[in-house]
């Protein structure tokens, strides 16, 4: 497996997916990068989203978990072994630090964005303007473009592919990232109760890589900045 850049601590956490959002930042954190995997599938809700919103019935007939993270937009479906997953831990005061929210992703996205293009995965594009914000882009992260996320070109316009999310205390910031080996938006839009042309607006907003997961967070690791 591949390490990151001298200067990044890497750590490998497995479990479910409210104790994986719940695992604490360090009392004085460096750079860090955690690379997660889930041991059971859970619709995450953003840290302003009620939990309304899920058929908590149908979550439970079909063994998904409820959870909730710190950070804010919209709803995420966690699939264990489909997609990549890693939280990277930036100290305040650090050379890639930028006290501009809007600006803060944009050194990420880059990375993620030459780890697709590693695997031959081009067409890409580092969102860097404000917040496209579709029809249920605050229902689901998914299909909303904030800044510091990638988008691949596609016939029907650009398509979400790494979606980024971040929570800033005084001493860091913790930028949670994911990305789908396929885009299948059937499952969210049943457990958020979806009609068929909220089902349509979230299936055109994103795209898998069409990669293995784990191949895709090795090369996000051989990316980051020294």
């Amino acid at each position: 497996m591949t390490g990151p850049p001298s200067g990044w601590e890497l750590r490998r956490l497995t479990g479910r997916a409210a104790d994986l959002h719940a695992e604490p930042l360090p009392d004085a954190p460096g750079r860090a990068v955690w690379v997660l995997d889930a041991t059971a599938p859970a619709v995450v809700l953003g840290s302003t989203q009620s939990e309304e919103l899920v058929d908590g019935e149908a979550a439970a007939a079909a063994g998904i978990d409820v959870a909730r993270r710190r950070s804010g937009g919209g709803a995420v479906l966690v699939l264990p072994g489909e997609m990549a997953w890693v939280d990277v831990i930036l100290p305040a005061g650090d050379p890639l630090w930028d006290d501009d929210i809007a600006r803060a992703a944009h050194w990420l996205g880059r990375a993620w964005q030459s780890a697709l293009a590693e695997l031959g995965v081009g067409s890409t594009e580092v969102h860097e303007g404000a917040l496209a914000c579709g029809p249920l882009g605050r229902l689901v992260c998914f299909a909303a473009v904030g800044a510091g996320e990638v988008t691949v070109a596609c016939g029907d316009g650009p398509r979400k592919v790494v979606g980024v999310s971040q929570r800033r205390t005084r001493a860091a910031a913790r930028f949670q990232c994911a990305a789908y080996r396929r885009w299948d938006p059937d499952p969210l839009a049943q457990l958020l109760r979806l009609d068929p042309e909220g089902r349509r607006a979230i299936a055109g907003a994103a795209i898998g890589t069409d990669r293995d997961p784990a191949a895709l967070v090795d090369a996000f690791l051989r990316r980051l900045p020294a």
